[in-house]
Order: C-alpha cells, then sequence, then structure tokens
C-alpha cells in the first residue's frame, strides 16, 4: 500500500502540493492525470524519496522496490540483452555469488526459483523484442543505438526487474504504435503496483483502473478508467457551477437587503442577521475553466485529384530497396493511418512521399502546385534554443508585421508570453506546438504527421483531433496514439514486408492482430468476405483445444513445482553435474509453459470469435 498523508511541496516559491492526501491499494494500476506544470513529475521524484517534503508523510511497505525511467541507458559496449540482465540485480548478485557452503549454495538456488531466475534470458528478450528490437538487436550493444532507442531499454530494465511499485513517466513518448500497444498489455498483467503519467487516451483506458488526478495543489483518485474518470469531473464541475450561481445570487439577495434596511432602525436586527450570514457563509468556488488549447491550420485551396500518384515505385538507402511495387495515390480529402511494425519502412514512406527521399524506381506523379508539411520529433530537437517563439515565424515569414505573426503564434495555443520566451524554457508541449505552426505556415496540401502527439497533453491532442477533422488538406498519420487514429483516420496503409498495401480492417483488429503475435495479418483485400457462422462441430472442438491447452498448462505448472522442491534440496548441490541436470529440465520447463500459454490465449480468441 502506497499512503500519502498531508504533503506539501513548493517550487522556486510556487507551491506544487498542499495539504495532499491519497492512498493507493497494493496491486492497483493507477493513472495520474493533470494539466502539465501541475506536478505529476514532481508528486513521483517526492515517492522516490528524491526530494524533501515540506509537511506531511509517504509511507510504503519496508522492503519495497520502487523502479522507474530515470534516464536513457549509457551508450556502452554492453549488450541490450546483458544490459536489461543486470537490472534485476538481485539476480546479478546472487549470479555472481561464488561459494563452497552447500548451505550457502542452496539458499542461493532457492532464491534464485523463487525470482524464475532460469528464464530470465527468455523473458528479458520477449520485453525487448516487446518495445521494438530485433532478435539480431537484442544481442547488439548500446553503443549501436541512439539516445530515443536507449530509452527504450531504459524501460525494458526497469519492467524486467517489476519493482513492487513501478512509476512509468510518459512511456509511450519513446515507443511506435506497437510497442504502446505491447505496454498496454504487457502492464494490464503486471502484477504490482503501478503508477503511470500518461497523456495517452486510449493506455489509460485499457491499462489502469483508477485515475489520481492532481489539480488545485490536491490529490483525489477516482474509480474506473480515463473515460469513467471525465465523465465523473465533467458531472462534478457541472454541479459545482451550479452551486456557485445559486449562492451568488443567495448572497446578492442577502446584501441587497442588508444595504437597504441597515440604517433603518425598525429593520437593523434583521440587516445584522443577514451580515451574520453573510460572514458565515463559506464560499463555493466555481470550477476553474481549463485554458483553451488550440491548433488553426491554415485552408489550402483545393487541387484537382490525386496530388501524389505513386506507380511501380520503390525506394530505400545506398541502392538497397526498402520498399517496392508501390501503386499508391493520395487525394486532398484522404486521411491515411501507416500501420506496421518498427523498421518495417513507415518513416522511409513518409519521406519519399514529402520529397525528402527520392525514389529509386517507378513513376512518381505530384501536382505541380502541391505544398506539403512535414512534422516529425527530430524537428520538435532542431528548434534554437536561444531564440524565441517569434523569432522563429519571423525567419520564416519576414514580410507580416509583427502583430500577424503573433496572431499566428496564438493560433496554436502560444500566447504573447509563451511568443517572447526562449524555447529553451518553454515546455515540451509548447515545443510541439510551435513545430506544428512552422510546419503548416504555408498553408500546406497535404500534411504528413510522424508522432505529432509526443509531450502534448490530453487538451492539445483534443484540440489536434479537431483541427485535423476541420481542415481541407490531406493527411498522413504516424502515431501510436490510437485514440487520435481511430478519430482522425479514414484509411489504413499497412507497411510490411516490402509492401505498402490497403488494411481493410479497422484499428481494434489490428491491435488484436499485434497482440496475437500473428505474422500473416489480414490486409489487401479487394472485398471483406461476409463472415460465416462457425458449425455446432467446428464451435465444440474450438472448446475441446482450449481444454486441451488449459490441461497442458496444469500438468506443467505441477513439473515445475515439483522441479522448484528438488532445487531447493542441498543435498542435490553436491553433485554439480547433476545440479546442472535439473537446473536445464526447470529452464525447459519454464519455456514449455509458455509456449502452453501462448496456444491457450491463441485457442480463446478463435473460440471468442465464434461466439461473436
Amino acid at each position: 500500500m502506497l499512503k500519502i498523508q498531508d504533503i506539501t511541496y513548493a517550487i522556486d516559491g510556487r507551491t506544487l502540493i498542499e495539504n495532499a492526501s491519497v492512498t493507493v491499494p497494493t496491486g492497483h494500476k493507477v493513472g495520474i492525470v493533470g494539466r502539465n506544470g501541475a506536478g505529476k513529475t514532481t508528486l513521483f521524484r517526492i515517492i522516490r524519496g528524491e526530494l524533501v517534503l515540506e509537511g506531511g508523510s509517504i509511507e510504503i511497505p519496508r522492503g519495497a522496490r520502487i523502479g522507474g525511467v530515470a534516464q536513457e541507458v549509457p551508450g556502452n559496449e554492453v549488450s541490450l540483452l546483458d544490459t536489461v540482465l543486470a537490472s534485476d540485480t538481485e539476480r546479478a548478485a546472487l549470479m555472481a555469488e561464488e561459494s563452497d557452503d552447500p548451505h550457502r549454495i542452496a539458499e542461493i538456488q532457492t532464491r534464485l526459483a523463487d525470482i524464475d531466475a532460469w528464464s530470465a534470458e527468455g523473458r528479458a528478450a520477449s520485453i525487448l523484442r516487446g518495445v521494438g528490437f530485433t532478435e539480431e538487436e537484442i544481442h547488439m550493444p548500446c553503443s549501436a543505438f541512439s539516445g530515443g532507442w536507449r530509452m527504450r531499454v531504459a524501460l525494458a530494465g526497469v519492467l524486467f526487474s517489476a519493482p513492487d511499485f513501478l512509476l512509468l513517466d510518459e512511456p509511450t513518448n519513446y515507443l511506435d504504435l506497437e510497442g504502446a500497444l505491447w505496454l498496454e498489455n504487457y502492464l494490464g498483467r503486471y502484477p504490482h503496483t503501478v503508477l503511470l503519467i500518461s497523456h495517452d487516451r486510449a493506455l489509460l483506458n485499457r491499462a489502469v483502473g483508477a485515475i489520481l488526478h492532481l489539480e488545485s495543489k490536491k490529490l483525489t483518485l477516482y474509480t474506473g478508467n480515463y473515460d469513467t474518470f471525465a465523465k465523473t469531473r465533467a458531472a462534478q464541475r457541472a454541479v459545482q457551477a451550479a452551486a456557485a450561481k445559486k449562492q451568488a445570487a443567495h448572497r446578492e439577495h442577502l446584501q441587497s437587503f442588508v444595504d437597504r434596511f441597515k440604517a433603518k432602525a425598525s429593520k437593523a436586527k434583521q440587516a445584522q442577521s443577514r451580515v451574520k450570514m453573510l460572514e458565515k457563509m463559506e464560499t463555493i468556488t466555481a470550477p476553474e475553466d481549463a485554458a483553451r488549447v488550440v491548433f488553426t491550420f491554415p485552408e489550402p485551396e483545393e487541387l484537382s485529384p490525386p496530388i501524389i500518384n505513386i506507380e511501380g515505385g520503390s525506394v530505400g538507402y545506398d541502392g538497397k530497396a526498402i520498399l517496392q511495387r508501390l501503386n499508391l495515390r493520395i487525394d486532398q480529402d484522404d486521411r491515411i493511418a501507416l500501420l506496421g511494425r518498427n523498421g518495417e519502412g513507415k518513416s522511409t514512406l513518409s519521406k519519399l512521399l514529402s520529397n525528402r527521399l527520392d525514389a529509386m524506381g517507378g513513376t512518381i506523379t505530384r501536382h505541380s502546385k502541391l505544398r506539403i508539411g512535414f512534422f516529425a520529433q527530430h524537428q520538435v530537437d532542431e528548434l534554437h534554443l536561444d531564440e524565441t517563439p517569434l523569432d522563429h515565424v519571423r525567419r520564416e515569414l519576414s514580410h507580416l508585421e509583427p502583430v500577424k505573426l503573433r496572431a499566428k503564434l496564438a493560433s496554436f495555443g502560444l500566447g504573447a508570453e509563451q511568443a517572447e520566451t526562449a524555447v529553451g524554457r518553454l515546455s515540451g508541449g509548447q515545443k510541439a506546438r510551435l513545430s506544428l505552426l512552422l510546419a503548416t505556415l504555408d498553408a500546406p496540401h497535404l500534411l504528413i504527421l510522424d508522432e505529432p502527439t509526443n509531450h502534448l497533453d490530453i487538451e492539445s491532442r483534443e484540440a489536434l483531433v479537431e483541427a485535423l477533422t476541420a481542415y481541407s488538406g490531406a493527411v498522413v498519420l504516424v502515431s501510436h496514439d490510437m485514440h487520435l487514429l481511430s478519430l482522425v483516420a479514414d484509411r489504413l496503409w499497412l507497411v510490411k514486408d516490402g509492401a505498402v498495401t490497403p488494411y481493410e480492417e479497422d484499428l481494434d483488429a489490428y491491435r488484436r492482430f499485434l497482440l496475437s503475435g500473428d505474422e500473416k495479418p489480414k490486409a489487401a483485400k479487394q472485398a471483406a468476405p461476409a463472415r460465416r457462422k462457425a458449425t455446432r462441430e467446428e464451435f465444440m472442438a474450438a472448446r475441446s483445444e482450449v481444454r486441451k491447452a488449459e490441461a497442458r498448462i496444469e500438468k506443467l505448472t505441477e513439473m515445475s513445482e515439483k522441479l522448484q522442491v528438488k532445487l531447493a534440496r542441498p543435498e542435490l548441490y553436491e553433485n554439480k553435474g547433476e545440479a546442472i541436470i535439473w537446473q536445464k529440465k526447470y529452464a525447459e520447463v519454464v519455456e514449455a509453459t509458455e509456449r502452453a500459454e501462448a496456444l491457450w490465449l491463441a485457442a480463446l480468441d478463435a473460440l471468442e470469435k465464434m461466439e461473436s
């Protein structure tokens, strides 16, 4: 259990948290939300003991481990797999310990069995694959990867170490869609307490069972996912606003009586009574309206279709084609989401479409008047930190008056104060809004967005959805934000195995495909066949397969338990050769159990599809 009691903390004289209390039961998965700058990350640092409280206390069980992604993994020559394995410091220490004492050896082996040490490599590799690394890459040194990819290694490390309290601060900012969906599924099965700061609405709806809201320096815990929280919060605000309005009218009525009759002797007593009522009345404050975040994209003129047409195209690097046989068409009213696992070529296709990468073959026809806006995360990192947002737009639109330049900044939620602030002092969300503005200054007919919601809070993401919906140009999206994709995209392209093909099913189907581990998604169909109702025989066979899978898991679990008992006996280690044999047998049973569980999940999925 995590118990936060009456805590207060301030930074530079500004109080972020004041007399706040909340209790998070053991094993709960909690999403933490609040405006940018409210103090969510500061709260994490307080829980980890990195900051000294001005008042109150944090209570966690004695010996409980707290883990989080503090910083990226160093770019050294240690492999990704070994880096992740080393993050479980207890296992690493036990594996390195040498002893001739049979009893100590037995203690070590018992503890290693308790923490499932023999399947560690398989678990670490599985997590690394989940966050986007290939089988080949997990054996490569950390120095071979950029900072963003090393953040994924750091995330994999803390997940592998499985702390009792897992603190994650915007973890999907490091991931693509596939990694975000994998993390969502992983957190759902995580056996300990999870505290998750996130602006990813889909993640907060699927991975947590409660929302902790940091607002007005207080902490309030709401049961349910983000959508439930949003509905509850809206209802509360409506009640609060109505109560405040009613009280204001009552105050006005009382004050009017006092003002009219305080000088009359016959009414003095009643007037004084009403003054006391006013003094004792506890003020109901109307809810503070959230600052309205906006994005206003300039409207391009309409072009005749298609704006881009590719026939037999191919593209790649250094003479090697990454994507081939491309036959694609984009019209100005298209809203396209690019799907595909990491490394399949989504960014390569984005560069080809935006004319940042030349085609190696085929024919590409672009409308002669086509203007393209391109946004990618690296552009946020390339902003001039010592310049202001006003400096950035003045460089691009030097012919415009300052008042018009400020108006453009305001149309992307950057007010007068931010316009004159050095970019290095802006928040991540403000920098992202500036980069989006720069990408759309010339009213592009096609807008290509690669992870546009990183660092944007929930209000900004909703504003982006509204702006893209109203925008009259074409949109090509690469994003891990399922909520954004579901509301904006009306066409899905799957980038896989060197090809780009239409994905005819919906995002929910794609999510199920990714989580199933299947290598053959249903894509590029000319027409979706009507679903055939399963026969009684097929239904019974599917049920039988589920029962068989459950029986296999039960049998393997019994074998695992027996082997753990045997491995815990001190006398076994008097014969090292025999001990190694039994340890290998145990590792084989663990691996077989994982395969059996995967088959069971597949059988369950097949049965559920028949039932639906």
